[in-house]
């Protein structure tokens, strides 16, 4: 990517231990992954925690749930991962939320898959940017689009682990299989180290016996990788991204607040972390 060799080694020299880099990520739509992006990274970040989040899907879910308009940013994921010249800390922005940053899309990301297909090193052009970066933060979460192009591909090759959100509805193991395949594949050519980080359920609605049954066929699925914690439904879950913060800030005493507090502190405790 032509990042000097010298500016990387100094940034590994800020901290002496790198930060975690996830990536959330499920080829299905609809199932969560930038709401547990978003929430997941504020409840860490009011823990204390680092956090920066990367937007990479040209959806741009991510920068806009935080409260940016994606035609006024003037340095995104896109340019990071296009041109040579671009430090990845430039393209970080503070949020609203203290210890929480962003590196932003905009709809230019589009664009990316056909860009990076002629580019040496095409698949790693987002790592090259994640290794300078790991020093200054704990926590490194970065929203996938909902599809298996470049774009993913360089964020599973980029990251430590993978945090996979299912939707308790009839279709939640549906592509499951497929994707797992896919991290295999990237496991075996491109990111040795990869691991499931685990697996978070969404949108629960314990009124229905579907919920219920959906949460056991995912824990027979992927067994201990299941976290204790399910995000319910929840109408201000929903309303926050419109308002361009986090539930946390937005309604601190709804249940979707509640439930992602919780899931951070299962996070941290799985990571060897009690706050």
């Amino acid at each position: 990517m032509g990042y000097n060799k010298t500016v990387l080694l100094l940034a590994m020299k800020r901290r002496t231990e790198l930060g975690k880099a996830i990536a959330i990520f499920n080829q299905k739509g609809g199932v969560g992954k930038t709401t547990t992006n978003i929430n997941l990274a504020a409840c860490l970040a009011m823990k204390g925690k680092k956090v920066l989040v990367l937007d990479i899907d040209p959806q741009g879910n991510t920068t806009s749930g935080l409260g940016f308009s994606k035609r006024d940013l003037e340095l995104t994921t896109h340019e990071v991962l296009i041109e040579d010249d671009i430090h990845p800390e430039e393209a970080v922005l503070p949020t609203g939320v203290e210890n929480l940053f962003i590196m932003p899309a905009s709809v230019q990301l589009a664009g990316a898959e056909v860009e990076l297909i002629n580019m040496p090193g095409r698949e790693k052009r987002l790592k090259m940017a994640i290794d300078i970066l790991k020093p200054d933060y704990d926590y490194i979460f970065i929203d996938c689009p909902p599809s298996l192009g470049f774009l993913t591909i360089n964020s599973l090759t980029a990251v430590d682990s993978v945090l996979i959100p299912i939707q308790c509805e009839f279709y939640a193991l549906e592509g499951v299989s497929q994707l797992m395949s896919t991290i295999d594949i990237v496991r075996t050519n491109l990111n040795p180290g990869l691991e499931i980080e685990g697996v978070i359920l969404s949108m629960f609605d314990g009124r229905t016996n579907l919920s219920v049954q959906v949460v056991e066929e995912v824990k027979k699925y992927f067994r201990e990788k299941v976290y204790a914690t399910v995000i319910p439904r929840n109408v201000r879950l929903a309303e926050a991204p419109s308002h361009g913060m986090p539930v946390i800030q937005y309604d601190p005493r709804s249940t979707g607040a509640q439930a992602y507090t919780e899931f951070a502190e299962e996070f941290l405790e799985s990571e060897g972390e009690r706050k």
